[in-house]
């Protein structure tokens, strides 16, 4: 099983770095974070220079993250976001990534239900239609704190829209803080789960907002998240592609990446290696 460091767990780190670490760590692939990337080319670097660079480290991309609050939808903010996703997809098919995340935040939570899925639907049905002329797939992250965050919306629109190119990225930590359940994925189709984010935190406790860098500012094992039973149910559904590490906490991404990135791939790789139990125990 493939394993992926997410560029957004070495936070600090510019993307020639990251290259550099996830080889020295032992990681097969990069989810390349898209504002480095942004920021990469913007400072004179090119695709052509990158792509060299990651091939002679033995590395491949597996996934470009993200695009961005794909919800807008007003004439001239949907306009853009079809701009920038032409030009994340372009980019991740330059760089040999199959796969790029999509990411939708809160801009139509206010709106009834029926409606939020329709801007979706047609949000989605576009991009996929971008995704097909560049050979991408898309994965749709689906934030515990939105309104659209549950299996069954993604579902939903797998359905209104009928691309084969859409699916969702199993985030540990979204799916358990938004209530979904283990069995959830287990019985979920694999071939509409594109990735796997491998990660831990807590609900947020009554009153308390939904910050990311508090709730989810732990190692992976130190949360709430039974990583055991989250994992097995990966295998359980069939899926076979990339785990990626996600780790979103600013202390930690205060330590040395080149000391912290082994010891979370060992982590990772133990468990996206098979289910624990019957004779494994979780990995340490």
């Amino acid at each position: 099983m493939a394993t992926a460091l997410h560029g957004i767990s070495s936070f600090h780190s510019n993307l020639v770095t990251d290259i550099r670490l996830a080889r020295e760590a032992g990681f097969d692939e990069l989810e390349i974070f898209y504002p480095k990337l942004v920021r990469f080319l913007q400072c004179g670097g090119s695709i052509e220079a990158l792509r060299h660079r990651i091939a002679d480290a033995g590395l491949k991309v597996g996934y470009v993250s993200a695009l961005d609050h794909i919800e807008r939808h007003e004439a001239k903010a949907f306009e853009q976001l079809l701009a920038e996703a032409r030009k994340i997809t372009s980019e991740a098919s330059q760089l040999g990534a199959g796969t790029v995340m999509v990411l939708p935040r809160t801009g139509i939570d206010h709106l009834p239900q029926e409606q939020i899925m329709d801007i979706m639907t047609r949000n989605i049905e576009a991009i996929a239609a971008i995704g097909r002329e560049y050979g991408i797939r898309y994965m749709i992250e689906l934030p515990a704190f939105t309104a659209f965050r549950s299996l069954a919306q993604a579902r939903e629109i797998f359905a209104r829209v009928g691309a084969e190119n859409i699916g969702v990225v199993v985030d540990f930590w979204h799916f358990y803080a938004s209530g979904a359940t283990p069995e959830d994925v287990a019985t979920f189709d694999p071939r509409r789960i594109f990735g796997v984010h491998f990660c831990d935190g807590r609900r947020p406790h009554a009153g308390e907002a939904w910050d990311e860098e508090v709730l989810r500012a732990c190692r992976p094992g130190e949360g709430e998240i039974d990583l055991a039973a989250w994992s097995e149910a990966v295998h359980r559904s069939g899926y076979a592609g990339s785990w990626s590490i996600e780790l979103i906490s600013p202390a930690l991404w205060e330590a040395d990446p080149q000391e912290l990135l082994p010891d979370l791939q060992r982590l990772l790789r133990g468990y996206a290696h098979g289910p624990v139990g019957k004779g494994r125990a979780a990995p340490k």
